[in-house]
This record gives structure tokens, sequence and C-alpha cells, in this order.
């Protein structure tokens, strides 16, 4: 999935508007992206237009008890993954490096 920043946000300094960003994975309705900082962050997906609706089928998804939606890529799909990949534990850092570049090489 392909998303693009509505407009600035003083909220999000780390957005560029219009700028195209690739959605890894999606939780509780938020869209986990790599920002500008290089960093997979969590953002409202109201901030987005869809470019491209096109999720990889490979995605693992779920329904939370309010409908909220849960979608990664199997890897990025444990529970505390990103805990663990923003406290540098070396396996998960290697883990989404090595996913997110499987998906761009593919892109």
């Amino acid at each position: 999935m392909i998303v693009k920043l509505r407009r600035r946000n003083a909220r999000y300094p780390d957005l560029s508007p219009h700028q195209q960003y690739m959605v890894i994975g999606i939780e509780a309705d938020a869209f986990r992206i790599l920002n500008d900082e290089g960093r997979p962050y969590l953002y409202p997906a109201r901030l987005f237009e869809v470019v491209n609706p096109r999720e990889p089928a490979d995605w693992a998804t779920e329904i939370g008890e309010d409908g909220e939606r849960y979608a990664y890529p199997p890897p990025l799909n444990s529970s505390g993954f990103f805990e663990d990949f923003f406290e540098a534990d070396k396996e998960a850092v290697a883990t989404f490096w090595r996913v997110l570049n499987q998906r761009l090489a593919a892109a």
C-alpha cells in the first residue's frame, strides 16, 4: 500500500507533504511507515491519501475487539516486535531491515 501525506502537519514534522510512503503495516487502523528520518513510526491514517491500496498478499491480518485492524508481514507480526526494535534488540532490528529491503526490492 502506498500513501501520501495530504498536507504539512506541525504535530508530525518528520513527514513531508505530498511525499509518497510505503505502508509497512497497520496497527489499530494507524499506518506504520518509514518516516523522513528513517524510523518506522505509527501515524493516523486520516493524515494520508491512499495512492495505491494494494497490500501484500502475505500480510497476516487480525481484527481487534473494537473492530480495529492489524496487518503486518508475518516476520513483523509478533506481539512486542516493534518494542524490541526500538529497544535495539539485534534480532528484531535485523529482521525489520531484512523484511523492509525485500519489500522495497519487490516494489
